[in-house]
């Protein structure tokens, strides 16, 4: 089957929302049978109902009457002449989670049961319109052996739980807050708990709850205060609060991600939540603490606030790393984090832009969506905000965050909301900054300095931006240029004054707009070196 390209400029809006979505989980030995009741909400008249899905297909009703009348081929079912107002879908479908060897959708692993949704896994479980920009409220009843799985886990709150005369049980999960489906988790197996708390900044008490395998639970406590110490840091830094009565995580060895920020039910690699001192490195406890960190910040830099499409995918993960990237520095040393972070982007992310692979921080086009995990999106998406808040500094930083959650929470949206929402809060205009959304390659800087007879330091400035295998000819970037002078002599650092100020400064931030610019830096008299790209201003 050939691949079909997608590409960004194709982008509509949903013909359909779901408004609930009502999950019924009956696990079998060897099969389980999924009910889906969807509450759907037509956008446009007389389009088709398209969805996702390549589960087995056991019935589709509307308003409770079968449809017999609908199309499957190539892992969407359509159904034509669907009500003009809103209606129940229900589908029911069969899967078959120790058959399942992708990773995606419902498999099994080690015995237990563990979903993997994220970006398309979703219609492996039922049929659905699998894309961000479908949020919906989700409500999960998972029916189980209870001696065999007794642990079901899903988002949000527990609302419900029982035992059946069978020797079954039964547990119903409810998440307030709508989500696209592939934030949706759920687990059911024989976990080791290990349960703790947390206190938010408004008094209320969060349970924490950590799943491993029972020979490792001796290993997840460093995981738990790695955890407590991010959702203390959001609220200090960010002013976030975690909304939810509980949060999960759940740790396994079969993962085909690091891990994964659903909904208040994170799914881990145990790499990233067992820390043993006898065992572990430093290098691995700082990534524990990293990615336990990371997977919290997401549920608000992911969830509450998510994509549109795929295409916006740095949304939230350049955003998401910038934010463990600054958890990490104020826990330990701000030189230090930032000396590994451009490290790693140098070594990694630099050549990905050089080579035959290079790609936006935001590509126009995919024909595999799990392809857009790069050093790129992560990496240099978590740099470009980090310009953001160099040229806004941390109070017009935060603001800019503030107005993004006060215009966004709850939607799906894009890279350029984000944007709009630091320039509006700044009165600043950012439209020339969204060139790093859309140009790969990383830009060169030839800078020359000297003194000018009139009591002024001049730096001029060149920028160009090679060309790539998708764009030969590049527009100049607008970045970020942090500078200080020291003295030739001594290397003391030398005051200077912005061009009609009188405030002596020691250090600034210049914004390279054009190809070519010359920066006065006046007040200055004596032999000066520059300091460029303080604290790597730009990724250049």
């Amino acid at each position: 089957m050939s691949k079909t390209i997608h590409y960004l400029k194709d982008y509509q809006a949903p013909d359909y929302r779901v408004a609930s979505t009502d999950l019924h989980f009956n696990i079998q030995n060897t099969h389980t049978e999924v009910t889906a009741h969807l509450s759907v909400e037509p956008q446009r008249a007389g389009a088709p109902l398209v969805l996702d899905g390549s589960a087995q297909l056991l019935s589709v009703s509307i308003n409770g009457e079968a449809v017999s009348g609908y199309t499957l081929a190539e892992e969407k079912l359509v159904l034509e002449n669907v009500p003009a107002e809103p209606f129940t879908l229900t589908v029911e479908t069969l899967i078959r989670p120790s058959e399942n060897k992708s990773l995606m959708g419902l498999y099994e692993s080690g015995g237990n049961l563990f979903t993997q949704c994220e970006p398309e896994g979703f219609r492996k479980i039922t049929f659905y319109p699998d894309r961000p920009d479908v949020m919906s409220v989700f409500t999960a009843t998972i029916t189980a052996d209870a001696k065999r799985y007794p642990v079901l886990l899903s988002n949000g709150n527990k609302i419900g739980s029982g035992t059946l005369s069978d020797g079954r049980h039964w547990v119903k999960w409810a998440d307030p807050f709508a989500k696209p489906s592939y934030l949706f988790a759920l687990v059911a197996g024989d976990l080791n708990l290990t349960r703790d708390s947390f206190t938010t900044m408004s008094g209320r008490e969060v349970a924490i709850e950590f799943y491993t395998r029972a020979e490792d639970a001796d290993k997840v406590d460093f995981a738990v205060q790695s955890l407590k110490h991010a959702m203390k840091w959001d609220e200090t830094r960010f002013n976030l609060e975690y909304d939810l009565d509980i949060y999960m995580v759940v740790a396994v060895g079969d993962f085909n991600m690091g891990a994964m920020e659903n909904k208040g039910l994170n799914i881990f690699n145990t790499k990233y939540v067992l820390a043993d001192s006898r065992t572990a490195t430093d290098a691995d406890f700082a990534a524990v603490e990293s990615v336990i960190a990371h997977e919290y910040f997401h549920n608000w830099t992911g969830n509450r606030v998510t994509c549109r499409d795929w295409f916006q995918l740095s949304l939230k993960e350049g955003l998401t790393v910038f934010r463990d990237q600054e958890f990490s520095a104020d826990r330990i040393s701000h030189a230090t984090c930032r000396i590994e972070n451009v490290a790693m982007l140098r070594a990694l992310q630099f050549p990905e832009d050089a080579g035959p692979t290079a790609h936006p921080v935001r590509p126009a086009s995919y024909e595999e969506m799990n392809n857009f995990y790069t050093m790129t999106v992560y990496e240099k998406g978590a740099e470009v905000v980090r310009m953001y808040h160099t040229l806004l500094g941390e109070a017009g930083f935060q603001k800019g965050m503030k107005l993004y959650f006060e215009r966004h929470d709850g939607q799906a949206v894009t890279c350029d909301d984000f944007r709009a929402a630091m320039a509006d809060a700044n009165g600043i205009n950012l439209d020339r900054f969204a060139l790093w959304y859309s140009q790969a390659g990383t830009p060169v800087l030839d800078v020359k300095g000297r003194l000018n007879g009139s009591g002024g330091y001049e730096l001029t400035v060149k920028q160009t931006v090679p060309p790539t295998p998708d764009m030969a000819e590049k527009q100049p970037m607008t970045m970020p240029l942090k500078v200080a002078l020291f003295d030739a002599e001594n290397g003391r650092q030398i005051a200077f004054r912005r061009p009609g100020s009188s405030e002596e400064i020691t250090e600034t931030v210049l914004l390279l707009t054009e190809a070519e610019q010359t920066f006065t830096l006046e007040n200055v008299r004596q032999n000066a070196v520059p300091s460029l790209l303080r604290g790597f201003s730009a990724p250049v």
